[in-house]
């Protein structure tokens, strides 16, 4: 009877810690990650914190995590969700570990996460030109009588609505209502002067900074906002672990070096003190590589002067050169893709490699996208799969057909596709596998290189057989 009773009481400590009657969850702290050799982050897909570039992945907090992962000896699994009050509930959940990402600290979360890992103060910012001839704002009051044109969120309208309430009116405030226009849209439109001023978060618009050099982000709009990653209640050991890491490692040159990469680093070569390429073509020698350019180029078929382009959009030439990306080289090469084409290390600094393996990527692409009949379209798809990475252009060829454009015409058509990957409505169609993607780089470089290429073909010839 005793053994019987035993049981039953069993039975009903089962059920009540595992059944209808209640839970006990099993305790999933910093031990147990350790153990299981795997991180599970969560995050955005946005330019400040997550993308894919080149076809590998990159972001200012992927970056930091890979970091805090290194430094422990674990494996980063990058969970991307669609919005912050989506991540919130994965993590109560227990989908994830943990959020990697800018959380605005708020009492309303203080009962539910814990603010850890790496934290940020945080506030927008007015966007201006800083060029030769515009006079800068640095008082909030220089906006009366100014037009701001704000994105449509709601955050950076009410700021702007409660600031110039502040200052007792005279602030003329353009919303901008299209679902197609976003905070960096509004950033590269104040750079080329379409626009006077706009409002950003500072992070975001100093990563924009570093693309357009002839703006000025240093005047504060609204009051400090701190921001922090965070993790669940119960995983005090984790939030301990993250806050160690940051206090160890905030000095280390690899930390500040992430910082550095996403917020100072500008982005791309600088043509600045580099030969003009009418010049040097009209010279008759486009490069002291130009032996190497027509032996690669004849050996795959292509064009020696389009590699030529190409590496000088790269490189300007520069053998040691390095982009923020990690491309490296002559050929502009990610260490991966190098790799896995035979090159590796101190041998992509080796003028003859980098080429032989620069153009033997290009000819990858190109019989990639064999299917595209024209040629020259092949060329221009190609080249931006070069730049950008081959997953973000297979997204846009999916939504060009979505949508019912041609995908073998490059201009407004892939192109224009590739372009809309910006907008979540399109990076975040099923048809697309990278998410976002920001494709002014790209757009440019397709366009710069055919450029060049069309000027070295009316000044040098093609090297005879």
């Amino acid at each position: 009877m005793k053994q019987v009773l035993l049981c039953v009481l069993s039975l009903v400590v089962l059920c009540l810690s595992c059944g209808k009657w209640g839970r006990r969850e099993r305790v999933y702290d910093f031990p147990q990650i350790l153990q299981a050799d795997t991180l599970r982050v969560l995050t955005l897909n946005t330019s400040t914190s997550y993308f894919i570039y080149r076809d590998q992945p990159m972001g200012y907090h992927y970056d930091m995590i890979r970091d805090f992962c290194k430094y422990h000896g674990l494996v980063p699994e990058i969970i991307v969700a669609g919005n912050t009050r989506a991540m919130l509930q994965m993590l109560h959940d227990r989908e994830a570990d943990m959020i990697a990402y800018n959380m605005p600290v708020t009492n309303a979360l203080k009962d539910s996460v814990l603010y850890c890992g790496l934290r940020q103060i945080s506030h927008q910012v007015l966007v201006q030109r800083a060029g030769r001839g515009d006079t800068l704002l640095t008082d909030v009051t220089g906006l009366i009588g100014k037009r701001v044109t704000v994105p449509n969120e709601l955050k950076y309208r009410e700021r702007m609505n409660n600031l110039n309430n502040e200052l007792g009116g005279g602030i003329l405030i353009d919303r901008m209502d299209s679902d197609t226009i976003v905070a960096e849209d509004l950033i590269r439109m104040v750079s080329r002067g379409e626009i006077a001023y706009t409002v950003a978060d500072d992070d975001l618009a100093m990563l924009n900074h570093t693309y357009f050099r002839n703006l000025n982000v240093d005047l504060p709009v609204s009051f400090d906002q701190r921001a922090s990653w965070v993790v669940r209640k119960d995983t005090p050991l984790l939030a301990d672990s993250l806050d160690s890491w940051v206090e160890s490692r905030s000095s280390e040159p690899a930390f500040l070096r992430i910082i550095k990469r996403y917020f100072e680093e500008t982005k791309g070569y600088s043509d600045v003190g580099a030969p003009s390429f009418r010049e040097i073509a009209g010279n008759g020698v486009i490069s002291p590589f130009d032996s190497y350019f027509k032996q690669y180029g004849r050996e795959s078929g292509i064009d020696w002067r389009l590699l030529a382009s190409v590496s000088y959009q790269e490189s300007t030439f520069e053998t040691e050169g390095q982009s923020w990306a990690g491309a490296v080289g002559l050929m502009g090469l990610m260490p991966a893709t190098a790799a896995s084409l035979g090159v590796e290390g101190d041998q992509l600094l080796d003028p003859r490699k980098n080429i032989q393996a620069g153009t033997e990527y290009l000819k990858n692409l190109l019989r990639t996208f064999r299917f595209v009949d024209d040629p020259d379209e092949r060329i221009k798809m190609a080249l931006a799969a070069y730049n950008g990475g081959i997953g973000h252009v297979f997204d846009a060829l999916a939504l060009t057909e979505k949508y019912g454009g041609d995908k073998e015409i490059w201009a407004g058509n892939v192109e224009r596709y590739l372009q809309l990957k910006r907008l979540e409505q399109y990076y975040s169609d099923p048809v697309c596998k990278n998410g976002y993607f920001r494709a002014d780089e790209t757009i440019n470089y397709v366009r710069e290189v055919i450029d060049r290429w069309e000027i070295y073909k009316k000044s040098l010839s093609l090297p005879s057989v």
